[in-house]
């Protein structure tokens, strides 16, 4: 398990309410669209970030995390675990609190990585059904 119940409670009610969501597009049919309409539901500000720099939920899309022009508190990553270390490298480079990596996406080294460079991280998990747990 990549994220106890501390870090997860941590990730969601302190380290901040700006989330960057890497893999967040305008399809409808793709998870991370309805995981950040969650994410808003909750009070969490989405920060949509594709290749195609999309306005997903009302709020302007970048290309990568690099591009965002402001910080950034959590790093949500919906892409192939193949490229989520990548992310999560990025994620630290912005100066991201925490990194979540969705369901599925699991990348041990990237954790360590994660870890060791001071940020809070989940992997595996999705945070649209840890957050209601929590009220």
């Amino acid at each position: 398990m990549y994220g106890d119940e501390a870090t997860i409670r941590r990730i969601l009610t302190e380290l901040g309410d700006i989330w960057a969501v890497v893999g967040l597009s305008t399809n409808r049919q793709r998870a991370a669209y309805g995981v950040a309409q969650v994410l808003q539901r909750y009070g969490k500000r989405i920060v949509p970030v594709h290749p195609t720099a999309q306005t997903v939920h009302g709020e302007r899309g970048y290309a990568s995390l690099a591009d965002i022009p402001f910080e950034v508190d959590v790093v949500d990553v919906f892409v192939n675990g193949s490229l989520a270390g990548a992310v999560a490298d990025e994620a630290v480079v912005k100066g991201a609190k925490a990194v979540w990596f969705q369901l599925g996406v699991v990348d041990e080294t990237a954790y360590a990585r994660t870890r060791a460079a001071g940020l809070a991280m989940v992997m595996d998990r999705c945070p649209a059904i840890e957050i209601p747990l929590l009220t």
